[in-house]
Protein backbone atom coordinates (compact mmCIF):
# COMPACT_ATOMS: atom_id res chain seq x y z
CA UNK A 1 0.00 0.00 0.00
CA UNK A 2 1.77 3.37 -0.78
CA UNK A 3 1.25 6.17 1.92
CA UNK A 4 0.55 9.62 1.98
CA UNK A 5 2.52 11.43 4.75
CA UNK A 6 -0.51 13.91 6.08
CA UNK A 7 0.72 16.87 8.26
CA UNK A 8 -1.94 17.97 11.04
CA UNK A 9 -1.51 21.54 12.53
CA UNK A 10 -4.03 22.32 14.57
CA UNK A 11 -6.18 19.16 16.73
CA UNK A 12 -9.36 20.56 15.35
CA UNK A 13 -8.18 20.35 11.40
CA UNK A 14 -7.85 16.60 11.01
CA UNK A 15 -7.90 14.63 7.88
CA UNK A 16 -12.19 13.99 8.11
CA UNK A 17 -13.61 13.06 4.98
CA UNK A 18 -10.74 14.16 2.98
CA UNK A 19 -8.72 11.06 4.86
CA UNK A 20 -11.30 8.63 4.05
CA UNK A 21 -11.96 9.80 0.07
CA UNK A 22 -8.09 8.82 0.22
CA UNK A 23 -7.99 5.73 2.08
CA UNK A 24 -11.31 4.67 -0.20
CA UNK A 25 -9.08 5.55 -3.56
CA UNK A 26 -6.27 3.35 -2.12
CA UNK A 27 -4.30 5.09 0.10
CA UNK A 28 -3.00 4.84 3.53
CA UNK A 29 -2.44 7.87 6.12
CA UNK A 30 0.17 8.41 8.19
CA UNK A 31 -0.94 11.59 10.42
CA UNK A 32 2.05 13.52 12.72
CA UNK A 33 0.65 16.20 14.80
CA UNK A 34 3.23 18.50 15.45
CA UNK A 35 1.57 20.66 17.52
CA UNK A 36 1.80 17.36 19.98
CA UNK A 37 5.18 16.76 19.62
CA UNK A 38 5.63 14.46 16.55
CA UNK A 39 8.77 15.25 14.71
CA UNK A 40 8.66 15.70 11.01
CA UNK A 41 10.61 13.74 8.75
CA UNK A 42 13.89 15.29 6.96
CA UNK A 43 12.47 14.13 3.61
CA UNK A 44 9.62 12.41 1.85
CA UNK A 45 11.69 8.91 1.02
CA UNK A 46 9.09 6.55 1.27
CA UNK A 47 6.29 7.94 0.44
CA UNK A 48 3.88 8.92 -2.15
CA UNK A 49 2.18 11.73 -1.28
CA UNK A 50 2.01 14.79 0.88
CA UNK A 51 -1.06 16.59 2.15
CA UNK A 52 -0.87 19.55 4.94
CA UNK A 53 -3.92 20.59 6.62
CA UNK A 54 -5.09 23.25 7.83
CA UNK A 55 -4.87 25.41 11.47
CA UNK A 56 -5.32 28.92 13.08
CA UNK A 57 -1.83 30.05 12.85
CA UNK A 58 -0.81 32.16 10.58
CA UNK A 59 2.14 31.15 7.55
CA UNK A 60 4.31 34.41 8.14
CA UNK A 61 6.73 35.02 10.94
CA UNK A 62 5.72 37.16 13.71
CA UNK A 63 7.35 40.60 14.03
CA UNK A 64 9.81 39.35 15.99
CA UNK A 65 11.12 36.95 13.51
CA UNK A 66 8.70 33.93 15.48
CA UNK A 67 7.20 31.83 13.17
CA UNK A 68 3.61 30.89 13.15
CA UNK A 69 4.69 27.68 14.32
CA UNK A 70 7.98 25.93 15.77
CA UNK A 71 7.61 23.17 13.15
CA UNK A 72 6.75 25.58 10.23
CA UNK A 73 10.31 26.07 8.92
CA UNK A 74 10.40 22.34 8.82
CA UNK A 75 7.29 21.81 7.24
CA UNK A 76 7.94 24.51 4.07
CA UNK A 77 11.25 22.87 3.99
CA UNK A 78 9.35 19.42 2.81
CA UNK A 79 7.01 21.61 0.90
CA UNK A 80 9.92 22.62 -1.27
CA UNK A 81 11.29 18.77 -1.41
CA UNK A 82 7.65 17.84 -2.59
CA UNK A 83 7.59 20.15 -5.23
CA UNK A 84 11.21 19.73 -6.69
CA UNK A 85 10.88 15.96 -6.41
CA UNK A 86 7.38 15.72 -8.00
CA UNK A 87 5.94 14.02 -5.00
CA UNK A 88 1.90 14.85 -5.34
CA UNK A 89 0.89 17.58 -3.05
CA UNK A 90 -2.00 18.94 -1.37
CA UNK A 91 -2.11 22.01 0.94
CA UNK A 92 -5.48 23.39 2.64
CA UNK A 93 -6.24 26.46 3.69
CA UNK A 94 -3.37 27.26 6.21
CA UNK A 95 -1.55 24.27 4.14
CA UNK A 96 -1.53 26.07 0.76
CA UNK A 97 -0.41 29.69 2.92
CA UNK A 98 2.47 27.15 3.79
CA UNK A 99 2.88 25.93 0.03
CA UNK A 100 2.65 29.78 -1.23
CA UNK A 101 5.35 30.95 1.48
CA UNK A 102 8.01 27.87 0.70
CA UNK A 103 8.22 28.88 -2.88
CA UNK A 104 8.39 32.77 -2.26
CA UNK A 105 5.07 33.38 -2.38
CA UNK A 106 2.93 36.19 -0.26
CA UNK A 107 0.26 35.76 2.45
CA UNK A 108 -0.70 38.32 4.84
CA UNK A 109 -3.74 39.44 7.09
CA UNK A 110 -6.59 39.98 4.42
CA UNK A 111 -7.47 43.65 3.50
CA UNK A 112 -10.43 41.96 2.67
CA UNK A 113 -11.48 40.94 6.02
CA UNK A 114 -12.22 37.24 6.71
CA UNK A 115 -14.01 34.54 4.87
CA UNK A 116 -16.80 32.25 6.47
CA UNK A 117 -19.00 30.11 5.64
CA UNK A 118 -20.29 27.99 2.22
CA UNK A 119 -19.70 30.08 -1.07
CA UNK A 120 -18.34 29.09 -4.74
CA UNK A 121 -14.84 29.76 -6.87
CA UNK A 122 -14.65 30.03 -10.30
CA UNK A 123 -12.05 28.41 -12.33
CA UNK A 124 -9.99 30.02 -14.56
CA UNK A 125 -9.04 28.71 -17.90
CA UNK A 126 -5.75 26.97 -16.96
CA UNK A 127 -7.48 24.50 -15.05
CA UNK A 128 -8.94 22.93 -18.09
CA UNK A 129 -5.57 21.69 -18.73
CA UNK A 130 -4.64 20.80 -15.07
CA UNK A 131 -4.87 17.12 -14.94
CA UNK A 132 -7.38 17.17 -11.93
CA UNK A 133 -8.71 19.94 -12.09
CA UNK A 134 -10.46 20.27 -15.28
CA UNK A 135 -12.76 17.92 -13.66
CA UNK A 136 -14.08 20.34 -11.28
CA UNK A 137 -17.25 21.97 -12.51
CA UNK A 138 -16.82 26.05 -13.70
CA UNK A 139 -18.26 27.43 -10.01
CA UNK A 140 -17.85 24.62 -7.51
CA UNK A 141 -18.85 24.84 -4.19
CA UNK A 142 -16.30 24.91 -0.66
CA UNK A 143 -15.96 26.30 2.75
CA UNK A 144 -14.40 28.92 3.56
CA UNK A 145 -12.78 29.58 7.32
CA UNK A 146 -9.49 32.37 7.05
CA UNK A 147 -8.57 35.91 8.15
CA UNK A 148 -5.20 35.52 5.79
CA UNK A 149 -4.88 35.62 2.15
CA UNK A 150 -2.43 34.65 -0.39
CA UNK A 151 -1.87 37.55 -2.48
CA UNK A 152 1.16 37.08 -4.33
CA UNK A 153 1.51 33.41 -6.17
CA UNK A 154 4.50 31.97 -6.05
CA UNK A 155 6.59 32.73 -9.56
CA UNK A 156 5.60 30.28 -11.95
CA UNK A 157 2.89 28.81 -10.41
CA UNK A 158 -0.44 28.15 -12.12
CA UNK A 159 -3.53 30.06 -11.02
CA UNK A 160 -6.45 27.33 -11.03
CA UNK A 161 -10.12 29.29 -9.26
CA UNK A 162 -10.47 32.73 -7.82
CA UNK A 163 -13.09 34.50 -6.35
CA UNK A 164 -14.07 38.70 -6.30
CA UNK A 165 -12.61 39.37 -2.89
CA UNK A 166 -9.84 36.42 -2.65
CA UNK A 167 -8.31 36.16 -6.35
CA UNK A 168 -5.91 33.34 -4.89
CA UNK A 169 -8.17 30.66 -4.16
CA UNK A 170 -6.60 27.42 -6.44
CA UNK A 171 -3.38 27.28 -7.66
CA UNK A 172 -0.79 24.52 -9.16
CA UNK A 173 2.75 24.56 -8.45
CA UNK A 174 4.98 22.61 -10.71
CA UNK A 175 2.93 19.68 -12.25
CA UNK A 176 1.93 17.54 -9.08
CA UNK A 177 1.61 20.07 -5.94
CA UNK A 178 -1.89 22.31 -5.36
CA UNK A 179 -2.73 24.49 -2.19
CA UNK A 180 -6.05 25.37 -1.71
CA UNK A 181 -7.79 29.02 0.14
CA UNK A 182 -10.61 27.09 0.78
CA UNK A 183 -11.66 23.86 2.90
CA UNK A 184 -12.69 20.41 1.46
CA UNK A 185 -12.52 18.33 4.35
CA UNK A 186 -14.98 19.23 6.81
CA UNK A 187 -18.01 17.58 8.11
CA UNK A 188 -20.49 19.53 10.06
CA UNK A 189 -19.43 18.56 13.00
CA UNK A 190 -16.14 20.04 12.80
CA UNK A 191 -17.65 23.46 11.73
CA UNK A 192 -19.61 22.88 14.63
CA UNK A 193 -16.16 22.68 16.96
CA UNK A 194 -14.63 25.82 15.12
CA UNK A 195 -18.40 27.98 15.53
CA UNK A 196 -18.41 27.07 19.23
CA UNK A 197 -17.53 30.24 21.39
CA UNK A 198 -16.04 31.30 17.98
CA UNK A 199 -14.15 35.07 18.32
CA UNK A 200 -13.74 35.13 14.46
CA UNK A 201 -17.80 34.67 14.44
CA UNK A 202 -18.76 36.85 17.51
CA UNK A 203 -16.18 40.28 16.13
CA UNK A 204 -18.45 39.28 12.30
CA UNK A 205 -21.53 39.23 14.42
CA UNK A 206 -22.48 35.79 12.56
CA UNK A 207 -24.85 33.61 14.58
CA UNK A 208 -23.13 30.39 14.57
CA UNK A 209 -26.03 28.11 14.34
CA UNK A 210 -26.91 29.77 11.10
CA UNK A 211 -23.23 29.43 9.68
CA UNK A 212 -23.02 25.74 10.50
CA UNK A 213 -26.93 25.00 8.76
CA UNK A 214 -25.19 26.66 5.90
CA UNK A 215 -22.59 24.91 5.54
CA UNK A 216 -24.15 21.69 6.59
CA UNK A 217 -26.59 22.50 3.66
CA UNK A 218 -23.58 22.16 0.98
CA UNK A 219 -22.14 19.26 2.54
CA UNK A 220 -23.87 16.80 0.09
CA UNK A 221 -22.50 19.31 -3.15
CA UNK A 222 -18.68 19.64 -1.81
CA UNK A 223 -18.67 15.57 -1.49
CA UNK A 224 -20.15 15.58 -5.16
CA UNK A 225 -17.30 17.32 -6.68
CA UNK A 226 -14.15 17.00 -4.05
CA UNK A 227 -14.05 13.03 -3.46
CA UNK A 228 -13.82 12.20 -7.46
CA UNK A 229 -11.08 15.46 -6.83
CA UNK A 230 -9.18 13.32 -4.04
CA UNK A 231 -9.69 10.14 -6.19
CA UNK A 232 -7.49 11.44 -8.52
CA UNK A 233 -5.10 12.69 -6.23
CA UNK A 234 -4.96 9.28 -4.90
CA UNK A 235 -4.67 7.91 -8.29
CA UNK A 236 -1.58 10.19 -9.04
CA UNK A 237 0.21 9.15 -6.10
CA UNK A 238 -0.36 5.41 -6.66
CA UNK A 239 1.43 5.94 -9.92
CA UNK A 240 -2.47 5.41 -12.13
CA UNK A 241 -3.36 8.69 -13.16
CA UNK A 242 -2.26 8.15 -17.10
CA UNK A 243 -2.94 11.93 -18.25
CA UNK A 244 0.15 13.60 -20.31
CA UNK A 245 -1.72 16.90 -21.13
CA UNK A 246 -0.15 18.89 -18.47
CA UNK A 247 3.21 20.56 -19.11
CA UNK A 248 5.95 19.98 -16.69
CA UNK A 249 6.92 23.47 -16.42
CA UNK A 250 10.52 24.73 -15.78
CA UNK A 251 10.51 26.53 -12.08
CA UNK A 252 13.11 28.38 -9.65
CA UNK A 253 12.11 25.55 -7.18
CA UNK A 254 14.21 26.53 -3.57
CA UNK A 255 15.34 23.79 -1.35
CA UNK A 256 16.56 20.22 -2.14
Amino acid sequence: MATALVIENDPTDDPRRLGEWLTEAGLTLRVLRPYAGDDLPADLDGYAALVVLGGEQQPYPQPDGTPGAPWFPALEGLLRKAVRHRVPTLGICLGGQLLATAHAGEVVRSPSGPEVGPCVVGKRDAAETDPLFRYVPLIPDVIQWHVDEITELPRGATLLAASTRYPHQAFRLGDRAWGFQFHIECDTAMIATWATDSRLLARLGYDPDVVVAACDAVMADIEEVWQPFAARFAALALGELDDDRTPRPTLPLLGH
